[in-house]
C-alpha cells in the first residue's frame, strides 16, 4: 500500500513539473535544458546562476520561473554603484519612538533575482556571503531569518569585460548550478520571429498565473528526501568530484559542498523524469552546471583555450560508470 502512495506522489510531481515546462515554453522558446536545469536547482533547494550573451532571455527565464511561484519576489538590478545597504537594508533612526527601526532590503522576498550580478564590487558581492549559506542577515547584530524557500536567481553576462567584476570564489560556491544559455537553434529562432511577427502568440509575463504555492514546494522538496541513491551512486559521485582536485588542468578543485550539490540535484532531476531512484545519467547530467564555476583551471589549461564546463565534462567522462 505505501509503495502504490509513494508511486502516485512520483507521478504526481512529474505531472507537476511537466505542468511547468509547458508554461515556460509559452513564453520562452526553446531552452529545454536550461529549463531543466533551473527547475532542478530550485526543487533542489539551491541557488542558481545563469549565464549567456545579452539577450537569449536569462532574465526572462529567471521572471517566469520566480511568477510560476506563488510566493514574494523581488529583484535587484546589480551596478558598479550599488551598495552593500542597498541589497541588505539599513536602520533608521525614527524620531516618534525614538529608536532604530530596521528597513529591509530587496533581498527580503522567496525569490530574489539579481540581475547582472557580475556589475557590482566585491563589498556588495559580499553581502549576499551570508544569506545565501545561511538564509538569514545579519545587521547590527540582530539576525532576520529568510522564508523556509528563499533562493537567489542571478543573471551574468560572461563576455562584456567593462564595468564588470569577478566574483569571488567563496560566492559562485554558494550557487548549486551555474547554467550556460546558448544561443537558439535556427528553427527556435524562427519560431521567436513567428510569435513576434504575429503578436497574437505572445505570452505576457504579466498574464502567467502562479502554479505552485511554497507549500507544495516545500513539499516536493521534502519529497526528494525519499529518493533512493545506491551505495555505487555515491562512490561514483565522489570518484568525479575527486577527479577535479587531482586534475592537471584543474588549480583548484571542488569541495564537499559540490559533491553534496550533485547528490542533490541528481535526486530532484530524477524525481521530475518520474522515478524515486538516482541513475548515473541523472548524475551526468546535472555534474557539468555543478562543477564548472567551482574548478580553477591551471594558466596553462586557459591558455590552450579549455572552459571549466569542457574540463567537467571531460573529468566525468573519465570515471568509470558504476553497472
Amino acid at each position: 500500500m505505501e509503495e502504490n502512495s509513494s508511486r502516485t506522489d512520483v507521478t504526481r510531481f512529474a505531472e507537476k513539473v511537466r505542468m511547468l515546462k509547458e508554461q515556460i515554453a509559452q513564453v520562452v522558446v526553446g531552452q529545454e535544458q536550461t529549463v531543466d536545469l533551473v527547475l532542478t536547482a530550485i526543487l533542489a533547494n539551491g541557488h542558481v546562476l545563469i549565464e549567456g550573451v545579452p539577450g537569449v532571455a536569462k532574465t526572462l527565464l529567471a521572471r517566469l520561473v520566480a511568477r510560476l511561484i506563488d510566493a514574494d519576489f523581488s529583484r535587484v538590478q546589480f551596478t558598479p554603484d550599488l551598495m552593500p545597504s542597498d541589497v541588505l537594508g539599513t536602520t533608521v533612526f525614527n524620531m516618534k519612538s525614538q529608536e532604530f527601526d530596521f528597513h529591509p532590503g530587496p533581498v527580503f522576498a522567496d525569490i530574489v533575482l539579481v540581475d547582472e550580478i557580475n556589475r557590482a564590487p566585491a563589498k556588495t558581492q559580499a553581502a549576499l556571503f551570508e544569506v545565501m549559506e545561511e538564509r538569514q542577515v545579519t545587521i547590527d547584530g540582530e539576525s532576520h531569518p529568510m522564508g523556509e524557500i528563499y533562493t537567489i536567481l542571478a543573471t551574468q553576462n560572461p563576455v562584456e569585460q567593462e564595468g564588470t567584476y569577478k566574483l569571488p570564489e567563496a560566492q559562485t560556491d554558494r550557487f548549486m548550478m551555474k547554467i550556460s544559455m546558448g544561443y537558439p537553434s535556427i528553427d527556435e529562432e524562427v519560431e521567436i520571429l513567428t510569435r513576434h511577427h504575429r503578436h497574437t502568440t505572445l505570452t505576457r509575463l504579466e498574464n502567467i498565473q502562479p502554479m505552485i504555492t511554497k507549500e507544495e514546494l516545500l513539499a516536493m522538496r521534502r519529497q526528494i528526501e525519499q529518493v533512493f541513491v545506491e551505495p555505487s551512486l555515491l562512490r561514483y559521485i565522489a570518484a568525479i568530484v575527486q577527479q577535479t582536485r587531482t586534475s592537471k588542468t584543474v588549480f583548484l578543485g571542488a569541495s564537499p559542498r559540490a559533491s553534496v550539490a550533485i547528490l542533490q540535484a541528481a535526486k530532484a532531476f530524477a524525481l521530475m523524469q518520474g522515478r524515486d531512484f538516482v541513475t548515473p545519467e541523472d548524475i551526468q547530467t546535472v555534474a557539468p552546471s555543478v562543477l564548472q564555476h567551482r574548478l580553477l583551471l591551471t594558466a596553462e589549461a586557459e591558455m590552450e583555450g579549455h572552459t571549466p564546463l569542457k574540463i567537467a565534462q571531460r573529468l566525468i567522462n573519465k570515471v568509470e560508470v558504476p553497472k
